[in-house]
């Protein structure tokens, strides 16, 4: 996984609350095993005026021009900025695959669904928490200056904008993780030569449990 240590980007007003996984990547799609491929069709409900599937070409597709994300400059944003409760719902982690293929790399929300907010650690993403009125300036923000350079810094945990600053919170073992490059797998991969050597040693001390 590519290390996390800041990002700068543009911001997508996205002020919603409940926004959940099926309308962030449509169950139609979860057929599709790689992590890669499901930016097109991120939001595919309202980001398309007909529906789809993966064996439909997007040529024939017909894109909503009054969605957000079918509009420049918000189609080029790397930093969606959320309501309460983003990504409930369904435990799918093509929800956080298509965010990421798309080209997001920064979710910031009022507050987040459990499940969906673990996956995006482990994908690479990250989500922030912050007050509603932070959100609420941000949201602003993105519509009165949408070309705004944002920068999220997560080594100082600072969100920076103009002569903005706004700090954030974020769990002391997640940000080591995001800033190493490294899921739950690989942090526990690091500690694999550890692991043998208790192995072999409680095999010493206890042969009787490795009996075939």
């Amino acid at each position: 996984m590519e290390p996390f240590t800041q990002h700068t980007g543009t911001l997508l007003p996205f002020d919603r609350d409940n926004v959940d996984t099926d309308a962030i990547l449509p169950k139609q799609y979860l057929k599709m095993l790689e992590k890669t491929g499901f930016g097109d069709f991120l939001f595919d409900d309202e980001r398309y005026l007909d529906s789809g599937d993966v064996d439909t070409p997007l040529a024939e597709r017909r894109a909503n021009p009054e969605f957000i994300l079918n509009r420049s400059p918000y189609s080029q944003a790397s930093i969606l900025v959320a309501g309460a409760n983003f990504g409930c719902g369904s435990s799918r982690e093509h929800a956080v695959w298509a965010l990421r293929d798309f080209g997001f790399r920064v979710v910031l929300a009022k507050s987040f669904g459990d499940i969906f907010f673990n996956n995006c650690f482990n994908n690479g993403l990250l989500p922030i928490i912050l007050d509603d009125t932070v959100i609420d300036e941000l949201n602003v923000l993105a519509q009165t200056l949408p070309e705004l350079a944002v920068t999220v810094d997560l080594d100082a945990c600072e969100i920076r904008a103009g002569d903005r600053i706004w700090t954030f919170v974020v769990d002391r073992g997640r940000r080591e993780n995001l800033l190493s490059g490294l899921d739950e797998i690989g942090r526990t991969l690091e500690y694999a030569e550890s692991v043998r050597q208790y192995e072999l040693n409680r095999k010493k001390l206890e042969p009787w449990l490795f009996q075939d």
